[in-house]
């Protein structure tokens, strides 16, 4: 029993922030599907894992506003009355990542049954990363609405600065994914220009420059949710990997 539920942490999990969406759904789907042919199993391998990206109480009416005005725009209706893809397509986002260590050993079946995606490892709605991001394929754009809570707390009242970069990380990261499959952060640059206040809504827009082989360029700002204020900008250099070596730990 052990063995086999090792296998199934092994193929259930999974991660957005290294693969592409595509691939992410995928393995979200896979991991279902082995988890209903067990009886019983314990919490963290529910067959309906909770979709952090999707509104909760904890959200601000601008979070809640900018959530609908991006997900109206991830469907429209046709001449003949039907629903066609728009040009938004919203991420889901889980909390569980594969991890390894160097070697391409597993980690301990504990520890992988423990382990958290960073940015979602607070149980609390509102407390730490309340964030959900929309993909402009046509366009090559990436737009996160983000909220940031009480535990994220840097400078008295503001965010810190270490939170924004994991953020900005996660957003460049996920754009990197969706365009050319999985990477690695290679370099990140960013200008810190104005605090934000815990509690406020903030945009994340990231765009791609340009490529050269295996290196993207990434350009991203945060800024106020109407765009009026830019609390920090950045640039991310990511490399394309293989992730048959990140398995085998070359």
């Amino acid at each position: 029993m052990t063995r086999s539920l090792g296998g199934l942490l092994f193929r259930g999990v999974h991660s957005l922030t290294s693969l592409p969406a595509r691939s992410t759904q995928l393995g979200h789907l896979s991991a279902c599907s082995a988890v209903k042919t067990m009886v019983t199993l314990p919490s963290f391998l529910s067959s309906k894992p909770r979709d952090f990206s999707l509104p909760n109480p904890s959200w601000g009416s601008e979070m809640l506003r900018l959530y609908e005005h991006y997900s109206s725009q991830c469907e429209v209706e046709t001449e003949g009355g039907e629903k066609d893809r728009g040009l938004w397509t919203r991420l889901p986002s889980y909390n569980r990542s594969l991890k390894y260590v160097t070697g391409g050993f597993y980690l301990s079946k504990i520890i992988q049954a423990k382990a958290r995606l960073f940015t979602r490892n607070i149980r609390e709605e509102g407390a730490g990363f309340e964030y959900v991001v929309f993909v402009n394929k046509k366009e090559k754009r990436v737009v996160c609405i983000f909220q940031a809570g009480h535990l994220l707390e840097g400078p008295p009242g503001c965010v810190h600065g270490g939170a924004i970069a994991t953020m900005i990380d996660t957003v460049t990261g996920t754009h990197a994914s969706v365009v050319s499959g999985p990477v690695m952060t290679a370099n990140l640059n960013m200008n810190y220009r104005s605090p934000i206040p815990l509690g406020n809504t903030v945009l994340i827009e990231s765009s791609v420059d340009s490529r050269e082989g295996r290196k993207m360029f990434i350009s991203c700002k945060v800024t106020s949710s109407d765009g009026s204020k830019l609390h920090t900008d950045a640039t991310a250099l990511f490399l394309s990997v293989n992730f048959s070596h990140l398995v085998k730990g070359g």
